[in-house]
């Protein structure tokens, strides 16, 4: 499998990782071509850090550019 060109996701399912992932929130992808071999995706999640899960918890979704920017400035923002 080939990594996702989105660079964000929405989680539909948290079913083994209630903590980790909200269902209905947009997560950033890290790019992690190694990881999309094995169907895995590397996301930012609630911890603040990146760690891999299986695509299928995820939908892939565009921005337009502008919601791209505010999306990357909130995550920058303290």
């Amino acid at each position: 499998m080939r990594q996702p060109k989105k660079r964000f996701a929405l989680c539909l399912d948290n079913a083994d990782y209630k903590v980790s992932l909200i269902p209905g929130k947009v997560y950033r992808i890290i790019p992690d071509e190694a990881a999309a071999r094995d169907d895995l995706v590397r996301i930012i999640d609630e911890s603040g850090e990146d760690y891999l899960y299986h695509k299928s918890l995820f939908a892939f979704v565009d921005f337009p550019k502008s919601v791209e920017k505010k999306l990357l400035a909130l995550e920058a923002a303290p």
